[in-house]
Protein backbone atom coordinates (compact mmCIF):
# COMPACT_ATOMS: atom_id res chain seq x y z
CA UNK A 1 0.00 0.00 0.00
CA UNK A 2 1.17 3.82 -0.53
CA UNK A 3 0.25 6.99 1.06
CA UNK A 4 -1.65 9.18 -1.31
CA UNK A 5 -0.61 12.95 0.06
CA UNK A 6 -0.33 12.47 3.91
CA UNK A 7 -3.88 11.61 4.59
CA UNK A 8 -5.11 9.27 2.51
CA UNK A 9 -4.09 5.25 1.64
CA UNK A 10 -4.80 3.92 -1.48
CA UNK A 11 -5.29 -0.07 -1.72
CA UNK A 12 -5.42 -0.19 -5.28
CA UNK A 13 -5.50 1.08 -9.02
CA UNK A 14 -7.57 1.28 -11.63
CA UNK A 15 -6.58 -0.52 -14.94
CA UNK A 16 -7.70 1.28 -17.77
CA UNK A 17 -7.16 -1.05 -20.32
CA UNK A 18 -6.53 -1.16 -23.99
CA UNK A 19 -9.97 -1.40 -24.99
CA UNK A 20 -13.79 0.64 -24.68
CA UNK A 21 -16.88 -1.37 -26.12
CA UNK A 22 -16.98 -0.07 -29.64
CA UNK A 23 -17.05 -2.30 -32.63
CA UNK A 24 -14.23 -1.70 -33.74
CA UNK A 25 -12.47 -2.65 -30.24
CA UNK A 26 -14.76 -5.51 -29.61
CA UNK A 27 -12.95 -6.74 -33.00
CA UNK A 28 -9.42 -6.27 -31.49
CA UNK A 29 -10.69 -7.88 -28.92
CA UNK A 30 -11.32 -10.82 -30.26
CA UNK A 31 -8.36 -10.87 -32.63
CA UNK A 32 -6.20 -10.54 -28.54
CA UNK A 33 -7.79 -13.79 -27.61
CA UNK A 34 -7.18 -15.85 -31.14
CA UNK A 35 -3.88 -14.39 -30.57
CA UNK A 36 -3.72 -15.55 -27.10
CA UNK A 37 -4.84 -19.09 -27.66
CA UNK A 38 -2.28 -19.77 -31.00
CA UNK A 39 0.19 -18.14 -27.88
CA UNK A 40 -1.32 -21.29 -25.24
CA UNK A 41 -1.21 -24.30 -28.09
CA UNK A 42 1.61 -23.24 -29.99
CA UNK A 43 3.82 -22.69 -26.90
CA UNK A 44 2.15 -25.61 -25.24
CA UNK A 45 2.86 -28.04 -27.81
CA UNK A 46 6.44 -27.04 -28.35
CA UNK A 47 7.08 -28.12 -24.87
CA UNK A 48 5.26 -31.15 -25.27
CA UNK A 49 7.24 -32.42 -28.29
CA UNK A 50 10.12 -31.73 -27.51
CA UNK A 51 10.11 -33.47 -23.92
CA UNK A 52 8.50 -36.30 -25.01
CA UNK A 53 10.78 -37.01 -28.60
CA UNK A 54 14.16 -38.25 -27.24
CA UNK A 55 15.55 -37.01 -31.03
CA UNK A 56 14.81 -33.38 -29.80
CA UNK A 57 16.79 -33.67 -26.58
CA UNK A 58 19.51 -31.58 -27.48
CA UNK A 59 20.79 -27.71 -26.73
CA UNK A 60 19.13 -26.11 -29.12
CA UNK A 61 15.49 -27.87 -28.53
CA UNK A 62 16.37 -27.52 -24.63
CA UNK A 63 16.67 -23.81 -25.11
CA UNK A 64 13.53 -23.79 -27.42
CA UNK A 65 11.27 -25.53 -24.50
CA UNK A 66 12.35 -22.89 -22.02
CA UNK A 67 11.53 -20.02 -24.29
CA UNK A 68 8.46 -21.36 -24.97
CA UNK A 69 7.50 -22.10 -21.14
CA UNK A 70 9.07 -18.16 -20.81
CA UNK A 71 6.01 -17.50 -23.55
CA UNK A 72 3.83 -19.75 -21.80
CA UNK A 73 4.22 -17.61 -18.79
CA UNK A 74 4.33 -13.93 -19.88
CA UNK A 75 1.17 -13.94 -21.90
CA UNK A 76 -0.46 -15.96 -19.34
CA UNK A 77 0.73 -12.96 -16.95
CA UNK A 78 -0.89 -10.28 -18.84
CA UNK A 79 -3.51 -11.59 -21.34
CA UNK A 80 -5.98 -13.30 -18.78
CA UNK A 81 -5.97 -10.26 -16.62
CA UNK A 82 -6.94 -7.83 -19.15
CA UNK A 83 -9.27 -10.19 -20.60
CA UNK A 84 -11.38 -10.72 -17.34
CA UNK A 85 -11.18 -6.71 -16.75
CA UNK A 86 -12.57 -5.78 -20.06
CA UNK A 87 -15.23 -8.39 -19.85
CA UNK A 88 -16.49 -7.10 -15.99
CA UNK A 89 -16.14 -3.84 -17.25
CA UNK A 90 -13.56 -2.41 -14.74
CA UNK A 91 -10.18 -3.14 -13.86
CA UNK A 92 -9.51 -2.70 -10.22
CA UNK A 93 -5.83 -4.16 -8.93
CA UNK A 94 -4.66 -4.46 -5.14
CA UNK A 95 -1.56 -2.02 -4.75
CA UNK A 96 -0.06 -6.03 -3.67
CA UNK A 97 -1.84 -7.35 -6.87
CA UNK A 98 0.05 -4.77 -9.12
CA UNK A 99 3.25 -4.83 -7.47
CA UNK A 100 3.14 -8.83 -8.22
CA UNK A 101 1.98 -8.08 -11.89
CA UNK A 102 5.21 -5.81 -12.01
CA UNK A 103 7.30 -8.70 -10.65
CA UNK A 104 6.37 -11.44 -12.74
CA UNK A 105 6.30 -9.29 -15.88
CA UNK A 106 9.39 -7.91 -15.68
CA UNK A 107 11.22 -11.32 -14.30
CA UNK A 108 10.12 -13.10 -17.40
CA UNK A 109 10.81 -10.09 -19.63
CA UNK A 110 14.40 -10.67 -18.39
CA UNK A 111 14.46 -13.99 -18.32
CA UNK A 112 13.67 -14.07 -22.16
CA UNK A 113 16.31 -11.41 -22.96
CA UNK A 114 18.86 -13.49 -21.35
CA UNK A 115 17.49 -16.96 -22.79
CA UNK A 116 17.49 -15.49 -27.03
CA UNK A 117 21.32 -14.10 -26.02
CA UNK A 118 22.29 -17.65 -25.19
CA UNK A 119 20.34 -18.84 -27.91
CA UNK A 120 22.13 -16.89 -30.22
CA UNK A 121 25.43 -18.19 -29.05
CA UNK A 122 24.47 -21.82 -29.19
CA UNK A 123 23.71 -21.37 -32.94
CA UNK A 124 26.91 -19.44 -33.21
CA UNK A 125 29.32 -22.46 -31.76
CA UNK A 126 27.18 -25.34 -33.59
CA UNK A 127 27.29 -23.80 -37.10
CA UNK A 128 31.24 -21.77 -36.31
CA UNK A 129 32.64 -24.81 -34.50
CA UNK A 130 30.52 -28.03 -34.91
CA UNK A 131 33.67 -30.12 -33.39
CA UNK A 132 33.36 -28.82 -30.68
CA UNK A 133 30.17 -27.88 -30.16
CA UNK A 134 28.76 -31.03 -27.80
CA UNK A 135 31.58 -30.13 -25.58
CA UNK A 136 31.02 -26.40 -25.24
CA UNK A 137 27.43 -26.55 -24.93
CA UNK A 138 27.31 -29.69 -22.43
CA UNK A 139 24.35 -30.29 -20.17
CA UNK A 140 25.74 -28.32 -17.00
CA UNK A 141 26.63 -25.40 -19.52
CA UNK A 142 22.97 -25.33 -20.56
CA UNK A 143 21.74 -25.68 -17.52
CA UNK A 144 23.66 -23.10 -16.05
CA UNK A 145 22.73 -20.40 -18.82
CA UNK A 146 19.14 -21.27 -18.40
CA UNK A 147 19.30 -20.85 -14.22
CA UNK A 148 21.33 -17.56 -15.06
CA UNK A 149 18.40 -16.22 -17.19
CA UNK A 150 16.34 -16.66 -14.40
CA UNK A 151 18.41 -15.29 -11.74
CA UNK A 152 19.03 -12.28 -13.65
CA UNK A 153 15.67 -11.97 -14.55
CA UNK A 154 14.69 -12.38 -10.92
CA UNK A 155 16.88 -10.11 -9.42
CA UNK A 156 15.79 -7.13 -12.01
CA UNK A 157 12.18 -8.09 -11.57
CA UNK A 158 12.50 -7.31 -7.46
CA UNK A 159 14.62 -4.56 -7.62
CA UNK A 160 12.16 -2.67 -10.20
CA UNK A 161 9.03 -3.82 -8.11
CA UNK A 162 10.43 -3.00 -4.91
CA UNK A 163 11.27 0.26 -6.17
CA UNK A 164 8.14 1.61 -7.85
CA UNK A 165 5.82 0.92 -4.95
CA UNK A 166 8.33 2.79 -2.67
CA UNK A 167 7.19 5.90 -3.67
CA UNK A 168 4.06 7.66 -2.85
CA UNK A 169 1.07 7.98 -4.96
CA UNK A 170 -1.41 10.41 -4.86
CA UNK A 171 -4.41 12.34 -6.85
CA UNK A 172 -5.45 9.95 -9.81
CA UNK A 173 -5.35 6.54 -8.97
CA UNK A 174 -5.88 5.46 -12.86
CA UNK A 175 -3.27 3.55 -14.50
CA UNK A 176 -4.10 4.52 -18.50
CA UNK A 177 -2.53 1.04 -19.53
CA UNK A 178 -3.89 -3.01 -19.61
CA UNK A 179 -1.63 -3.47 -17.07
CA UNK A 180 0.89 -2.43 -14.23
CA UNK A 181 4.18 -1.02 -16.54
CA UNK A 182 6.38 0.91 -14.62
CA UNK A 183 6.40 4.14 -17.12
CA UNK A 184 2.81 3.81 -16.60
CA UNK A 185 2.24 3.39 -13.08
CA UNK A 186 5.61 6.22 -12.42
CA UNK A 187 2.96 8.92 -13.85
CA UNK A 188 1.07 8.50 -10.39
CA UNK A 189 3.63 8.94 -8.66
CA UNK A 190 4.05 12.50 -6.54
CA UNK A 191 7.76 12.20 -5.80
CA UNK A 192 10.44 12.58 -7.69
CA UNK A 193 11.64 10.00 -9.72
CA UNK A 194 14.34 11.09 -12.01
CA UNK A 195 16.74 9.39 -10.14
CA UNK A 196 14.86 6.41 -10.26
CA UNK A 197 14.65 6.45 -13.93
CA UNK A 198 18.61 6.86 -14.39
CA UNK A 199 18.22 3.28 -12.45
CA UNK A 200 16.01 1.94 -15.05
CA UNK A 201 18.26 2.99 -17.86
CA UNK A 202 20.93 1.40 -16.25
CA UNK A 203 19.17 -2.08 -15.83
CA UNK A 204 17.74 -1.82 -18.99
CA UNK A 205 21.53 -1.68 -20.52
CA UNK A 206 22.30 -4.42 -18.60
CA UNK A 207 18.95 -6.58 -19.48
CA UNK A 208 18.25 -5.26 -22.93
CA UNK A 209 21.25 -3.54 -25.02
CA UNK A 210 23.79 -6.22 -23.35
CA UNK A 211 21.89 -9.53 -24.43
CA UNK A 212 21.06 -7.58 -28.09
CA UNK A 213 24.37 -7.38 -28.71
CA UNK A 214 25.96 -10.83 -27.95
CA UNK A 215 22.76 -11.89 -29.88
CA UNK A 216 23.91 -9.78 -33.02
CA UNK A 217 27.55 -10.54 -32.21
CA UNK A 218 26.45 -14.35 -32.69
CA UNK A 219 24.12 -13.67 -36.18
CA UNK A 220 26.60 -11.56 -37.32
CA UNK A 221 29.55 -14.02 -37.05
CA UNK A 222 26.63 -17.06 -38.34
CA UNK A 223 25.94 -14.70 -41.68
CA UNK A 224 30.20 -14.76 -42.68
CA UNK A 225 30.13 -18.78 -41.48
CA UNK A 226 26.87 -19.22 -44.12
CA UNK A 227 27.77 -16.65 -46.90
CA UNK A 228 31.29 -19.46 -46.90
CA UNK A 229 28.71 -22.16 -47.60
CA UNK A 230 29.53 -23.75 -51.19
CA UNK A 231 26.28 -25.16 -51.58
CA UNK A 232 23.55 -22.17 -52.59
CA UNK A 233 20.30 -24.59 -50.99
CA UNK A 234 21.90 -24.49 -47.70
CA UNK A 235 22.66 -20.96 -48.14
CA UNK A 236 19.60 -19.38 -49.05
CA UNK A 237 17.96 -21.81 -46.21
CA UNK A 238 20.43 -20.46 -43.04
CA UNK A 239 19.22 -17.13 -44.38
CA UNK A 240 16.16 -17.88 -44.34
CA UNK A 241 16.03 -19.20 -40.93
CA UNK A 242 18.58 -16.75 -39.46
CA UNK A 243 17.01 -14.32 -40.99
CA UNK A 244 13.28 -14.56 -39.35
CA UNK A 245 15.11 -15.41 -36.02
CA UNK A 246 16.69 -11.70 -36.52
CA UNK A 247 12.79 -10.26 -37.18
CA UNK A 248 11.00 -11.45 -34.14
CA UNK A 249 14.14 -10.93 -32.15
CA UNK A 250 14.58 -7.21 -33.14
CA UNK A 251 10.84 -6.90 -32.96
CA UNK A 252 11.00 -8.00 -29.40
CA UNK A 253 14.13 -6.02 -28.22
CA UNK A 254 12.70 -2.84 -30.06
CA UNK A 255 9.57 -2.31 -28.45
CA UNK A 256 11.05 -3.07 -25.02
CA UNK A 257 13.99 -0.67 -25.07
CA UNK A 258 11.37 1.90 -26.67
CA UNK A 259 8.97 1.54 -23.66
CA UNK A 260 12.42 1.41 -20.82
CA UNK A 261 14.95 3.25 -22.38
CA UNK A 262 13.00 6.20 -23.39
CA UNK A 263 12.63 9.48 -20.84
CA UNK A 264 9.33 9.73 -19.24
CA UNK A 265 8.63 13.19 -20.52
CA UNK A 266 8.45 11.25 -24.03
CA UNK A 267 5.84 8.85 -23.03
CA UNK A 268 2.21 8.54 -24.44
CA UNK A 269 0.02 6.22 -22.96
CA UNK A 270 -1.55 5.53 -26.58
CA UNK A 271 2.20 4.61 -27.86
CA UNK A 272 3.27 2.40 -24.51
CA UNK A 273 0.03 0.56 -24.62
CA UNK A 274 0.15 -0.34 -28.28
CA UNK A 275 4.59 -0.90 -28.19
CA UNK A 276 3.73 -3.11 -25.24
CA UNK A 277 1.50 -5.41 -26.95
CA UNK A 278 4.14 -6.84 -28.95
CA UNK A 279 6.12 -7.79 -26.57
CA UNK A 280 3.49 -9.52 -24.39
CA UNK A 281 1.49 -11.06 -26.88
CA UNK A 282 2.93 -10.56 -30.49
CA UNK A 283 6.38 -12.01 -30.00
CA UNK A 284 4.79 -14.96 -27.41
CA UNK A 285 2.57 -15.81 -30.09
CA UNK A 286 5.05 -15.58 -33.00
CA UNK A 287 8.33 -17.18 -31.47
CA UNK A 288 7.02 -21.22 -31.22
CA UNK A 289 5.89 -20.47 -35.13
CA UNK A 290 9.12 -19.39 -36.23
CA UNK A 291 11.54 -21.07 -33.76
CA UNK A 292 9.90 -24.41 -33.44
CA UNK A 293 6.85 -25.05 -35.85
CA UNK A 294 8.68 -24.12 -39.05
CA UNK A 295 11.16 -26.70 -37.82
CA UNK A 296 11.42 -29.67 -39.85
CA UNK A 297 12.89 -32.06 -36.96
CA UNK A 298 9.88 -30.70 -34.52
CA UNK A 299 6.58 -30.71 -37.15
CA UNK A 300 8.25 -34.42 -38.21
CA UNK A 301 7.91 -34.98 -34.44
CA UNK A 302 4.73 -33.96 -33.84
CA UNK A 303 3.19 -35.43 -36.75
CA UNK A 304 4.72 -38.64 -35.22
CA UNK A 305 3.36 -37.90 -31.97
CA UNK A 306 -0.50 -36.67 -33.35
CA UNK A 307 -0.10 -40.00 -35.70
CA UNK A 308 0.66 -41.96 -31.97
CA UNK A 309 -2.40 -40.66 -30.07
CA UNK A 310 -4.58 -41.01 -33.06
CA UNK A 311 -3.46 -44.72 -33.63
CA UNK A 312 -4.15 -45.44 -30.01
CA UNK A 313 -7.52 -43.90 -29.83
CA UNK A 314 -8.63 -46.19 -32.85
CA UNK A 315 -10.27 -49.76 -31.35
CA UNK A 316 -8.43 -52.61 -31.89
CA UNK A 317 -9.68 -55.38 -34.37
CA UNK A 318 -9.39 -59.06 -32.52
CA UNK A 319 -8.58 -61.54 -34.83
CA UNK A 320 -6.88 -59.07 -37.42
Amino acid sequence: MAWAGNQTLISHFVLLGLFTHTPLHLLLFSIIMVMFLVALSGNGLTILVINVDSRLHSPMYFFLSWLSLMDLMLISTIVPRMATDFLLGHGSISFTGCGLQILFFLTLLGDECFLLAFMAYDRYVAISNPLRYSLVMNRSVCWLMVGGSWLFGLVDGLIQAVFTLSFPYCGSQEIDHFFCDIPAVLKLACADTSLYETMIYVCCVLMLLLPFSVISTSYLQILVAVLRMHSAEGRRKAFATCSSHMAVVTLFFGAAMITYMQPQIYHSSKQDKVVSAFYTMITPMLNPLIYSLRNKEVTGALRKLMGRCFNSGQPKLHGA
